[in-house]
């Protein structure tokens, strides 16, 4: 089995350097990851000026881009194969609910999923990479767990592992999404030269967060397992829809 990993910490971050650990002997690995922390990117790809790709002491390669730039150029000329499994993280901090539209760690294995290749994103529920090693354990059985059930098919699964010495032994529960309050309002401050500038807030608090999504799997001490989709399409609003802009002449289906 031949494996990408990928994250949005950049190469030098704890959480990929467990990751990587975590899969020896699963296959062979190959690391490519940014220069730099690139969270908060999305699927972003840089377009406006060519990328560079960087060995590291440790045999890792690196980008001066995004996480999406990473797999797309190692999935588009950088590798001469097309790898078996594609993994990202493990992430600092959760990424559920809202939080995914933004991450880019589980951009990196969104890049892989188009690509048609079976895909899993990591993060560990709270900053600071606490019981990191036993988070890595839990990613290593996910993914032999997941191995084992075949690579036939191509899928996208967003993986958020509470901070626990006994994460191995956690519940692990298949989700769906919840949702946040509004961002906290940006921070103002000024710059040296006395001109405003601003910095993204917060986080809101979680909004929905019942049974069933990620948000309450974890609050209750267990593994959250979310298989996601690339289509944002609004399925069931598009029969209103299509009747709207069609008596005005516009849409038909």
């Amino acid at each position: 089995m031949r494996i990408l990993i990928a994250n949005d910490d950049g190469y030098l971050a704890p959480g990929l350097q467990a990751l990587v650990k975590a899969c020896e002997g699963l296959g062979q690995i190959e690391v490519i990851a940014p220069e730099q922390n690139a969270s908060g990117t999305s699927n972003a790809l840089t377009l406006t000026r060519p990328l560079s790709v960087f060995t590291a002491s440790n045999g890792f390669r690196y980008v001066n881009g995004t996480p999406s730039d990473c797999v797309h150029v190692a999935l588009t000329g950088l590798l001469d194969y097309k790898p078996d499994l594609v993994l990202s993280g493990i992430n600092n901090g959760a990424n559920m609910g809202d939080d995914t539209l933004y991450s880019g760690t589980v951009a990196a294995a969104t890049e892989g999923f188009l690509f048609g290749i079976p895909s899993i994103a990591f993060s560990q529920v709270e900053k600071g990479w606490g019981e990191l090693d036993a988070a890595a354990a839990l990613a290593r059985e996910l993914i032999q767990q997941v191995v084992a059930g075949g690579l036939g098919r191509p899928f996208l699964l967003n993986v958020n592992i509470p901070n626990r010495a006994d994460a191995v032994a956690l519940p692990r529960l298949v989700t769906r999404l919840g949702r946040r309050h509004a961002s906290e309002p940006v921070i103002k401050q000024s710059s040296p030269r006395g001109e405003p500038i601003y910095w993204i807030g917060p986080a809101g608090d979680a909004r929905e967060a019942g049974a069933g999504t990620d948000f309450h799997a974890t609050a209750a001490g267990a593994v959250s397992i979310t298989p996601l989709q690339v289509d944002l399409t609004d399925h069931a609003a598009l029969p209103a829809w299509r009747a709207s802009l069609a008596s005005n002449g516009g849409a038909r289906t």
